[in-house]
């Protein structure tokens, strides 16, 4: 059948406020997937999913795992035209601070255009405008022009330990040309964007041990030791005064930008002022010779994440401490291999160790960085779609965080991925007053709808 562009949006502006309330609905639930005491939520919203998936009259299921519930579904299959899998999460991060919230947050509250919760544009919003559009084209049109999956996981927010095994156990299920996920932002305001690259990681706790007890630094100081300096030697030693990471071999096998993607960034209305204004800092630090879009979205970068070691408390005490430790990861871009870096850490810091001090090294987790063809037909098709329904193509961009799972989709079921951020950038994802603007609600859901019908012009040959 012909799918009439005019219907399908016609039907999506009768449902705002019906798809407003769904989405409150599902934020009502406080499914923090971190704090087993929300356990009972968590499933709440697993049982959720499914019975909305089946009210739709798609074939759905719920798989379990040692951990929380994953929820798959289905339209009906269309022979000779490509599929698509749309990957999402049904979980929360906690609430607190909970004093800093202006209103409670699992009580949806609109104010200035605005929905407040948690859960709001991370992920339950973004996920739900899929959801919606399916349903919607469902309702205008009796079918979709494509088969359009679902993955919707209740673990994203702890790591998805069962999400991989999953994916291994049902390659032939989960099948597809394409994979939609919209769990990022847009650019700006007004500026919607796909993201064609993410970096990966690699993260790391050393851990140095001296003495088998602190000391007096004044009797031992100077003749012991001192794990704390140790520690400062080490950590200092990764990065040089231009930026430049000093991990052996760390730069060996990097995939540097293109001229062209280097034009693109810097022909994007990014005010480097205004984001230290608003970030609360007198100015910049990074890697010599990059701009900072292309120091945060496409370079590897260095950070210590936390660090401890003696006496914290108020006042003075002349210790020299018996242990030391920090966390610090590596955000990594295309073909850097995290355990390679692991072997250049160690190669690092070993040679550093004076005698009096035993390092530990743990290996928390990595993955690899991911990039997709920005000419791919699929981002050309999504292009298209958002700019049906926010009234600009959307601008490229990568970004600098990291997303696991999406690799690992990518390489299991050899799809494209298209990375399709309804966010901004100030929707406080992870702390108190999580919003996501309604507008941008109800255009992430238009451009979903548009988005099967553009696929469904594609070949899969």
């Amino acid at each position: 059948m012909n799918f009439s562009v005019e219907q399908v949006d016609t039907r999506l502006e009768a449902l705002r406020d019906a798809h407003r309330g769904t989405l409150c609905e599902l934020l009502r639930i406080p499914s923090v997937s971190a704090d087993d005491s929300f356990r009972p939520d968590v499933q709440r919203a697993a049982d959720w999913m499914l019975k909305h998936f089946q009210e739709m009259g798609l074939e759905a299921q719920q798989f379990e795992t040692p951990g929380c519930p994953i929820i798959y579904a289905q339209t009906p299959a269309k022979p000779g035209a490509p599929v698509a899998l749309v990957y999402g999460h049904y979980d929360v991060q906690p609430p607190d601070p909970l004093d800093e919230w202006v209103t409670p947050p699992f009580e949806p509250t609109q104010r200035g255009g605005n929905l407040y919760a948690r859960g709001a544009t991370d992920d339950k919003g973004q996920m739900l405008t899929h959801v919606l559009s399916v349903a919607a084209t469902l309702e205008a049109m009796g079918e979709t022009p494509i088969q359009v999956k679902f993955l919707i996981e209740g673990e994203e927010e702890v790591g998805s330990p069962n999400l991989g095994p999953f994916i291994q156990q049902q390659r032939e299920r989960l099948a597809c040309d394409c994979v939609v996920v919209s769990d990022s932002s847009q650019f700006a305001p007004g500026v919607p964007a796909i993201t064609y690259g993410l970096r990966g990681i690699a993260y790391y706790e050393v851990r140095l041990t001296g003495p088998k007890q602190d000391l007096h630094s004044g009797s031992f100081g100077g003749g012991v030791t001192n794990p704390a300096n140790v520690l400062a030697k080490l950590l200092a030693a990764l990065v040089d005064s231009d930026g430049r990471i000093q991990v052996p071999g760390f730069y060996d096998n990097l995939v540097e930008l293109s001229d062209a993607e280097r034009k693109e960034f810097a022909s994007l209305p990014f005010d480097e002022a205004e984001m230290a204004e608003q970030l609360g800092v007198n100015g910049f630090f990074g890697e010599a010779g990059y701009s900072n879009l292309e120091r945060r979205w496409a370079r590897p970068t260095c950070d210590i994440n936390g660090l401890w070691s003696g006496y914290q408390g108020q006042g003075a005490k002349t210790v020299l401490p018996a242990r030391a430790g920090a966390k610090f990861s590596f955000r990594l871009v295309p073909n850097q291999d995290p355990a390679e870096i692991t072997r250049g850490v160690q190669a690092l810091f070993e040679p550093l160790l004076p005698p009096g001090v035993t390092m530990e090294l743990i290996d928390f987790h990595g993955a690899p960085g991911v990039v997709f063809p920005p000419d791919s037909p699929y981002i050309q098709a999504a292009s298209r779609a958002i700019q049906h329904a926010f009234g600009r193509r959307p601008v490229l961009i990568r970004e600098g965080g990291s997303i696991p799972i999406v690799g690992e989709l990518a390489r299991a079921l050899d799809a494209d991925v298209l990375l399709l951020g309804w966010g901004l950038n100030d929707d406080n994802t992870h702390s108190p007053n999580e919003k996501f603007n309604l507008e941008d609600f109800h255009r992430g859901t238009k451009a979903s709808a548009r988005l099967w019908q553009e696929i469904a012009t594609l070949s899969t040959a």
